[in-house]
């Protein structure tokens, strides 16, 4: 339950909202699982590092084989012996087979890997797959051709990196790993925060028991799964004793093994907790205990939490070093919240001895945490989205909204608890003094029963007479304490529905209880949030794919280059017309002409083509002679866009030749 702005206004009345609401918490809580279910177990998203560039280029044509293909990335990755295979049109390696080059320069993330040398013509394709920054695995393919392209391509297999039945489970298990950590941390924070006596009741000492339980089976969960999960996505080779060894040896695996050590840490804080604390009577001595708890709490808590931001989002992209205390900050500020709530909520069904003075405790330390939240939330989106526009184009920022809306419903549904705290603290409502009538007679019948237990022992022991009767029970004193045994239990339990019937703490139950439903969905969502590739990486992805495969010219490229051989009409122009100007396969028609503008034919004219900023060329063009002045050549390959020299070379005798360039953009 969250501490929302007064209400305005009286509350509302019992009948007026009782029905309804029981009705929408129920709702809201079982939409709230299957929701939280469905997202947990949903496939993949697409990764958080995302190829931006290749050289050669997706689709591109080359005239001769290239000495290696290289990769760019938009952040960080981790490759190894295998991580970026060649293949040629057979399907047989093309590459050696050695593990990728590191070609980082400066911030730019390029990998590359060498080719066999006498390679044949063909269509040649290009898998990679790595682990992001953020502990992520990426995937994909493309192709390229030598000469010209082939009939025959390599099939690879469709599933991404990270699918599968294995990233199915590896998925559960970080969701289980969330949901462990809230309830672990928050259950915690609200027995020391809020309800100190909470420390002894069976109820939220088995909440947090189990939250712990959960946390660390998903933990160990996640590390064994993680060498398929980025591998090969075969589950029997979550125990392969040399892949776990290589995990360990990762970013990923060893946050994972500190997650471990701090869980070890916090079971310690768990039988203190449950144990010398629950038990302690002297208040300085509780006082200073408490105060020992909350500071090692706190310390294992923010370094559990830390163990998710070292390895994912807030490890990467821009200011890594402020994203990952304010990573730490959310994730505690979402425990003490969500998982406090999951702790009233089981205090309030299981254990009816919660006092209204916890449950107003924490409502003012979920307004705190919302605060927080909402704080931390607005620079997280900022540094994942970069733009608006990404909050609606891109996976990551449509899901951002929907986790929004998940806030604002929880932080709406929260009004209406805050309201039954109020009427709670307040002792109003219809039932109150029914309530109290019903105690009173519990507690008067519970008096008469210890008198009678009393009595039964006594005329067990002999102290006192069994009167002549013919009640068995004063010639029985095991029965007599039996059916003493029997009243109580009967006793405790009319006293638990006198509190239940309370229409106040009725009330807050069924709303606290539609809270918790949108917070299993809210949990659902942000794990696949934390599984989706930032909008801002999407859009700088988006832009470079555009940008290399986006054509620089529309249309025919026309060009005009004046030359002078020196020799007797040795003046001219050549006029040459490149069609459709763009990458691929390209017709050339050249004209050459004298100085008057009559077609000039000439013993002989060749074509060069080079692009530097890609040291690729010159790849020659012997044009064929049409007609007089006339030259073509219907198959010239461009192989990227970008800003190309084109040369001829005109030759208007034995001795006498030049050749003139002309930089030219072709797309």
């Amino acid at each position: 339950m969250t501490a929302t702005a007064p209400p305005f206004g009286p509350p509302p009345s019992v009948p007026a909202i009782r029905r309804p609401l029981a009705a929408a918490g129920l709702l809201a809580a079982l939409l709230g699982v299957v929701f939280g279910l469905l997202l947990a177990v949903a496939g993949p998203a697409s990764a958080h590092a995302a190829l931006t560039g290749s050289d050669p280029q997706d689709g591109a044509v080359v005239a001769t084989a290239p000495k290696q293909v290289t990769l760019t990335f938009s952040e960080q990755v981790a490759v190894g012996k295998g991580s970026i295979r060649i293949l040629d049109p057979n399907g047989k390696r093309a590459d050696t087979e050695a593990a990728p080059l590191d070609l980082h320069s400066g911030s730019t993330v390029k990998y590359g890997v060498a080719l066999h040398t006498g390679l044949p013509d063909g269509t040649y394709t290009v898998a990679w797959q790595a682990v992001s920054a953020d502990s992520h695995p990426v995937s994909g393919a493309f192709t390229f051709s030598i000469g010209a392209p082939s009939k025959t391509t390599v099939a690879l297999p469709d599933s991404e990196a990270g699918g599968g039945l294995v990233g199915t489970l590896y998925g559960i298990a970080r969701y289980a790993a969330y949901a462990g950590f809230v309830v672990l941390a928050g259950g915690a924070a609200f027995v020391l925060a809020c309800w100190q006596r909470g420390a002894g009741a069976r109820p939220l000492q088995r909440l947090v028991v189990r939250g712990w339980m959960t946390l660390t089976a998903a933990t160990l969960a996640m590390l064994l799964l993680r060498n398929p999960y980025t591998g090969s996505g075969k589950l029997a080779d979550a125990f392969d004793l040399d892949g776990l060894q290589a995990v360990l040896d990762t970013k990923p695996g060893a946050a994972l093994v500190s997650r471990l050590l701090l869980l070890g840490a916090s079971a310690l804080f768990i039988a203190v907790l449950f144990g010398a604390y629950a038990k302690r009577e002297d208040e300085q001595e509780k006082k200073d205990l408490t105060f020992g708890l909350a500071a090692g709490g706190a310390v294992i808590a923010a370094g559990i939490a830390g163990t998710w931001a070292l390895a994912e989002h807030a490890s990467t992209g821009i200011q890594p070093g402020i994203a990952m205390p304010v990573d730490v900050l959310h994730l505690l500020a979402v425990a003490t919240w969500l998982g406090g709530l999951a702790a009233l909520l089981v205090a309030l069904y299981r254990t009816p001895d919660v006092t209204p003075d916890a449950v107003r405790r924490f409502s003012r330390i979920a307004f705190c945490s919302v605060l927080v939240v909402v704080a931390t939330g607005i620079y997280q989106s900022w540094r994942q989205l970069g733009s608006w526009s990404a909050l609606t184009d891109t996976g990551y920022g449509q899901l951002l909204l929907v986790k929004v809306g998940l806030v604002a419903v929880l932080v709406g549904v929260a009004s209406f608890s805050r309201r039954w705290t109020g009427r709670l603290a307040a002792g109003g409502g219809s039932g109150s003094g029914a309530v109290a009538t019903a105690e009173t007679k519990t507690e008067t019948k519970t008096k008469t029963t210890e008198a009678g237990a009393e009595a039964a022992a006594e005329a067990e022991a002999g102290a006192v007479p069994a009167p002549l009767s013919g009640d068995s029970t004063s010639q029985d004193p095991a029965r007599a304490a039996q059916l003493a045994r029997q009243k109580a239990a009967v006793a405790t339990a009319e006293k638990k529905r006198a509190r239940d019937a309370d229409p106040d703490r009725s009330g807050l139950r069924r709303s606290v209880l539609a809270e918790v439903g949108v917070a299993v969905a809210l949990l659902a969502v942000t794990t696949i949030l934390t599984s989706t590739e930032p909008g801002r990486t999407e859009e700088e992805a988006a832009r470079a794919s555009n940008a290399a495969a986006a054509p620089a010219a529309s249309g025919p490229v026309n060009l005009t280059l004046p030359f002078d051989t020196g020799g007797k009409n040795g003046k001219g122009t050549v006029r040459m017309d490149i069609d459709p100007g763009r990458t691929g396969t390209n017709a050339l028609h050249l004209w050459i002409e004298d100085a008057k503008g009559k077609a000039m034919d000439v013993p002989e004219v060749k074509l060069a083509l080079t692009l530097k900023s890609k040291d690729i060329g010159p790849l020659p063009v012997v044009p064929v002679r049409l007609t007089e002045g006339h030259w073509t050549s219907s198959g010239l390959q461009i192989p990227m866009a970008g800003d190309w020299t084109v040369a001829a070379t005109v030759r208007t005798s034995d001795i006498d030749q030049t050749t003139v360039d002309k930089n030219v953009k072709i797309g």
